[in-house]
This record gives C-alpha cells, structure tokens and sequence, in this order.
C-alpha cells in the first residue's frame, strides 16, 4: 500500500476522509452502545433465560430503529423439530432506483459465560483496557452488529442521497447452530433477498491487517456410546479380565489420529494450497499451547487449520475425579467434533467416521454411533465484483493491503444462503483477531480494529452507491 492511497481523502467517488472523520467523532458513542448491549445475557441454549434474548433483540432493534429506515421487525420461525426459534430483528432501507440491495448479518446471541473464575473483568460487564474491550460478545458477535449499524448511520450522515438499499438481519440462535434459520430464509425470502450479502462473523489476520475470508471449514459431529457391561461392579472383585467402557473408549479414540497427529479417518479430504503461512511462533503464542508440546499433522500450518480435516472429543460421559469411586463402569458416552476441508461433503464425512469407529477392535463391546451435527463448507469467489470493492474499503481504512484467508471455524449457514438466494455476492468480514478468544473466557475487541471495521463497512457502501456493481 502506498502511502498515497493510504493517505487518500477521496477516490470512486468516496469522501474517504469524512467517512473516517464521522467514525472518530462517534466512536466513543458507538462504545458506549456496544458496552449496553454486552450487559444483556442473551444466550439461546436451553438451559439459559429466552427472556434473555427478548430483551437483546428490543435493543438491537431500538437501535436500528434510531438510525431511520423503512421498517423494523423481530420475527422468529419454527425449528425442523417444531420448536419455536429464538427471535432475530430484520430491517429494511429500500434501494432508490438503479442502486443494490445490500444485507448485514450478525447475531446478537452470544455463548454462555463458562466459570466466572476463569474472567479477569465480570463476562457481561464491558470493560476497557488498554486498546481492548473485554466481555462476552464484545467481539462474538455484538461488535459486527454496530460495525452494520455505526457504518449505515455515517454513510447516511456524509454520503448525499445515498441510495443503496440496505437490509439488517441480525440472529439470534447463531451460537447454538441456527436451528431455525434455513426455515427462517425460506419464509422471509423476499425481505431478506439482496445483491451483496455481508457476514461480520469472522476474524483479521492479526492486530492492524484486516482479512477477507476466503474459505470456511464444514464441520460434523457425532455421540459415541460404548457398552461393555450390563452393569457396574467392583473394579477389586473383577478388574483384570474385564476393561471397563471408559478404557475401550480411549481405545477408540487413539485410532482417531496416526502418529503425527494427523486426523487418520479414511476417505477424509485434505488439501495443501494455502497461499500464506502462520508461523509457529506466533501460532504457539495466539493458542496457548505449551512450549513442550508438539504441533499436530503435517505441511503448512494455514492448511492444517483451513484446508485439512480436523477431530477433537469435546465430552465425555463418566465420574469426575471428584465423584470417582472403586468401580468398573459398564458404558460411556463421548461426542466427537470435525472440522471439515472445503470440498468435502459432510454427510459423507460422518459415514466415514461411523465406519472408521465401528471396524475398531474393542474386544466385542457394544458401540453406538449417532450423527448429531452436519454443515458444509465455504469457498468465496475471489473475482466476484463486491471482492474487489470489498479489498480496496479494507486497505483504505487500515492503510496496509488485506488478505484473504480461510478460517479453521465453520458458519454452516452460510451455505443456506448460498442457495436460497444463488445471484447474492457474499463477503465473510469480522472484527476479531488471533487473541480475541471468542467463545472463551476474557473475550477481547480490539479498539482499533474496530474501529477500522466500521469505517472499510463504510467505505464499501459509498463506493456500491458511486459505481453499484
């Protein structure tokens, strides 16, 4: 990037400098907006408060409301199951004629909090330090939802008769697997329907260089049970010519992987076509892993994260320690999470993994497969029109060139919007970065960083309204 376009006050027919200028001028109110709505602990999981989530949808829609648009809704449809789904808010900005309808998704649902003991500042109180903002949901996914919102209200401040269209969809079930949304998009087609999608869910290559996701990895999931007595016994009396559940288990679970690590289910696809790199320092750094311990799998690090396959056991079913006793016990449950290499279908994955599980010697116990997860992956097309416009926003607002990068994470849903609405360009945006731990405890912004977000978001829809696509 040279220090002319960086510099730029205007190109495409872009106030780049009062765009920038508006998102100073607010940002501290913009904070102070994001900091309201990390207090409300909408979670959608079950066990948590719906009530929760009804207050967090009224603020998301108030603030939408504020900024001016056509219409303001918060509707809900039902599950696959029957259930009612949590409620999301959808607002719209007609496009004035000749001009693209643009749709901003996030969700305002945010995951549980975890052991408050493991949080430096309380989870769903906003707390600044230094050039982070700490809370659940500050990064995950509150922060996208006024990137959407500070980014339309300073277009319609400093852009004369902006006439993009512009439509808010933010979710509110996206951190327990969007139960609803295909149901939700089929029923909503027509209000949700739109040239350009925009998904502020993703992450930055790293503190000051902005990212475009170019690929996203599918992912599966799947509950074992295995069974090896009728039931428990004395592990004195009858240990030693029986093994219990929890041993075959782990029996199980150490054929998951071969000796470098690498995830060793047959018929899995794996890829090596990564254009960057992530070097171990910094990887080892961001992940927390122990100085002592050893990567896992083999060739580049960006393909094992975003082109290879990937197996963890998230849980497993038996006494903790604590509650442990001298007993054999006769069944275990354990769930297996994958993430999957673009180009692999998922429902294929899963019969690999049954297949892999069930032809393992476990001295003739019992075990039960059952698939409880599937989404697909994702593969932008990096020559569609909004790309391009979409990269030179970015370098404009961080000042430095942008990359494009795949994401070890999944968002199936991305893939119901790929079909329900085929003509759509979609663009995969996000305001985290490598420390933001989303999903963990002391989750993080950078203030930074978002504040760039906001003023690229900008950039973009004054360039749509300049040139449309």
């Amino acid at each position: 990037m040279t220090s002319n376009t960086s510099a730029a006050a205007a190109a495409h027919g872009v106030d780049i400098a009062g765009l920038r200028e508006h998102v100073e001028a607010n940002f501290e109110k913009i904070l102070t907006e994001l900091t309201e709505l990390v207090a409300i602990p909408g979670i959608a999981w079950e066990s948590f408060d719906p009530a929760n989530l009804e207050q967090s949808a009224q603020a998301v829609a108030a603030l939408v409301e504020a900024i001016g648009v056509d219409s303001v809704e918060i509707l809900r449809e039902p599950t696959d199951e029957g259930t009612m789904g949590s409620p999301a808010v959808v607002a719209r900005r007609t496009a004035k004629p000749g001009k693209p309808t643009i749709l901003l998704y996030a969700h305002h649902d945010v995951q549980p909090p975890g052991d408050p003991a493991d949080w430096n500042t309380p989870a769903f109180e906003a707390t600044r330090v230094g050039d982070r903002l700490f809370g659940r949901g500050a990064a995950d996914d509150k922060a996208g939802i006024m990137v959407h919102v500070a980014a339309l209200r300073a277009v319609l401040d400093r852009v004369a008769d902006f006439g993009v269209g512009v439509t808010f969809f933010f979710e509110g079930e996206e951190e327990a697997g969007s139960p609803s949304f295909r149901n939700f998009l089929e029923a909503h087609q027509d209000k949700l329907a739109a040239d350009v999608i925009i998904v502020a869910d993703s992450s930055n290559w790293a503190v000051g260089t902005p990212a475009l996701t170019s690929s996203l990895r599918g992912m599966a999931a799947a509950e074992i049970e295995v069974r090896s007595m009728t039931h428990a016994v004395h592990s004195g009396m009858f240990g030693g010519p029986v093994l219990d559940a929890p041993l075959l288990a782990a029996k199980l679970i150490s054929t998951l992987h071969d000796e470098n690590g690498a995830v060793a289910v047959p018929g899995l696809v794996s890829n090596d076509h990564a254009d960057v790199d992530y070097s171990e320092e910094q990887f080892r750094a961001d992940s927390g892993l122990l100085d002592s311990v050893s990567l896992a799998g083999t060739g580049k690090i960006t393909d094992r994260l975003w082109n290879k396959p990937a197996l963890s056991v998230i849980g497993m079913d038996m006494p903790s320690v604590d509650h442990s006793s001298n007993t054999l016990i006769p069944r275990t449950r354990f769930k297996v999470s994958m993430r999957l290499a673009p180009g692999q279908d998922s429902a294929a994955a899963l019969k690999a993994l049954e297949e892999h599980i069930l032809a393992q010697d476990v001295r003739g116990a019992e075990v039960t497969f059952t698939a409880t997860e599937a989404g697909s992956a994702y593969q932008a097309d990096l020559h569609a029109a909004a790309n391009e416009k979409a990269q030179w926003a970015l370098a404009q607002a961080w000042g430095t060139e942008p990359v494009s990068m795949g994401l070890g994470g999944s968002i199936p849903f991305i893939a119901d919007l790929l079909e329900v609405f085929p003509q759509a360009q979609i663009l995969v945006t996000g305001v985290e970065d490598p420390d933001s731990r989303a999903h963990s405890a002391n989750e993080s912004l950078h203030l930074g960083d978002f504040k760039n977000a906001i003023v690229a978001e900008a950039l973009l829809l004054a360039r749509l309204d300049s040139e449309g696509l």
